[in-house]
């Protein structure tokens, strides 16, 4: 599948450097300073040949957003572009921590080539994890996050429980401000273990809602009953439970809920919709599937061409903001990270959408037996047997984590400077690739963009995005989800 990047242009009429694309007849300019303006052909045609009118309203425009090299205001310039790129200067601020590979669902798409519920020596030691969390808390970042994962993290019960109470006891040791959160299918949750992450201040719950229980149960095979009816009643439990803490100035226990889209999802983008609204859940983060894992095994039988998932994504989306013309509160999450960089110029923290991505400088993954990774997906890699992206064990330091090959290389090549297409790509200010991504699906962690799929994927949706933008109530509504 080819992709048309969008275009940089040095005019030599005072012009700074600018990437442009066009949108059915209507252009979209942006700069590195993550500034964007809609022009029409003929004010393009004029901006480009030098003769727009500098008493013109679009050239005020244009010059108040750094595209006229006379008018460049530095500061205010600079300082927009610290605020998109604030994680870059922190170190490392999440830690993956895979507490089990064992899981007792068999997801259509699973990356993480998770084993039976029964498997043996695939649980992560508590010793192992007090290591990595030693390690997390030698980041120079002041806010640390901590994630736990599996497999099914529920099913390393008691290692996550003295986990959490050693990195509590680590927070007050360093002064640095710890989040901690849980991603889990639901099914061996109940009353003790949610209070004691309650009282303990795992306040981040995060599960999988693939839409209505047919689908939901179709895409994430549960045998030990119905995957849907757990996730439906324990949602509705923490979100009785949230509530906004004064101390963090935020909500907190407010669950949420990943939706990946199988092929199986595809006809049905309002009924996914309607599923997330109909729990009262405030997000809904629409993905495709990642060839990673058993899903890159499997990928004729479960993947699809990136324009099915657009078609799933405008569908979807479009009906979100009709939804929220009518009052009904939910945000879709690809759409709010990118809109925060896009309107607000703020950095988000998402690891995928960095320049360079977030592997290693933003994130690390710990392997339940001790392994460490530029980020979980490299982890994935690793576990099939290619350890390119393993920078070391919990026995290393962090600084000899972060100064390994494989940190730096993963650096090196999601840096979009580096990569010629995406430095002439008019979405590049917003934009990030993944390695990890690009190596398992092309060969190379450096990738070909003109024939890369998640390239297309987020072509599609930055053309989709911006196009909303020229609509007043469709920006007024984004605002909102980015303020």
């Amino acid at each position: 599948m080819a992709v048309k990047p969008g275009k940089t242009e040095k005019s030599k009429t005072g012009l700074a450097l600018f990437q442009y694309r066009n949108l059915g007849g209507c252009f979209v300019v942006t700069n590195d300073f993550g500034h964007y303006e809609f022009l029409s052909g003929k004010d393009f045609s004029r901006l480009k040949a030098g003769k727009l009118r500098p008493e013109g309203e679009t050239y005020g425009e244009l010059a108040a957003k750094g595209f006229i090299r006379e008018r460049l205001d530095f500061p205010a310039l600079l300082k927009n572009w610290e605020n998109r790129n604030a994680s870059v200067f922190r170190g490392a601020s999440l830690s993956i921590m895979v507490l089990t590979l064992r899981c007792n669902h068999k997801c259509l798409y699973c990356q993480s080539s998770a084993a039976g519920e029964k498997a043996g020596n695939l649980d992560m030691s508590l010793e192992t994890a007090k290591k990595s969390v030693d390690i997390t808390f030698q980041s120079p970042s002041d806010v640390i996050t901590m994630e736990f994962q599996g497999g099914e993290p529920l099913l390393n019960w008691g290692v996550l429980k003295e986990t959490v109470k050693y990195a509590r006891k680590k927070e007050n040791m360093t002064g640095k401000e710890l989040d901690l959160a849980i991603v889990t299918n639901f099914t061996l949750m109940d009353e003790k273990k949610a209070d004691f992450l309650i009282n303990n201040g795992v306040y981040y719950i995060c599960t999988s809602l693939d839409g209505p229980e047919p689908l939901h149960n179709r895409n994430r095979v549960y045998a030990g009953g119905n995957s849907h009816e757990n996730v439906e009643k324990w949602l509705r439990y923490f979100h009785k439970k949230a509530r906004f803490d004064k101390k963090l100035g935020r909500g907190i226990l407010k669950p949420n809920a990943l939706l990946t889209v199988s092929r199986h999802s595809l006809p049905y983008p309002k009924e996914i919709v309607d599923e997330y609204a109909r729990l009262k859940l405030e997000d809904i983060f629409i993905r495709p599937i990642t060839p990673i894992g058993y899903a890159k095994k499997h990928w004729g039988e479960i993947g699809y061409p990136a324009e099915d998932f657009l078609g799933f994504y405008r569908a979807a989306l479009s009906y979100i903001l009709e939804l929220n013309k009518k009052g009904v509160k939910l945000r879709e999450r690809t759409a709010k990270i990118l809109l925060s960089k896009i309107l607000r110029s703020k950095d988000t923290g998402y690891m995928d959408l960095r320049c360079p991505c977030g592997a290693a400088i933003g994130q690390l993954a710990y392997n339940f037996n001790g392994e460490v990774y530029t980020c979980d997906e490299g982890r994935m890699v690793g576990w099939l047997g290619d350890k390119i992206f393993k920078v070391g064990t919990v026995k290393n330091s962090y600084e000899e984590l972060i100064g390994d090959s494989a940190s730096r290389i993963v650096c090196a090549s999601s840096n979009l400077y580096s990569q010629p297409l995406c430095f002439r790509c008019a979405y590049r200010p917003y934009c990030g690739v993944c390695p990890v991504y690009n190596y398992e699906s092309q060969g190379s962690i450096w990738g070909q963009m003109p024939a890369n799929y998640r390239c297309a994927t987020m072509l599609g949706i930055f053309d989709f995005l911006f196009s909303l933008l020229k609509d007043k109530k469709n920006a007024d509504i984004f605002r909102d989800w980015t303020s």
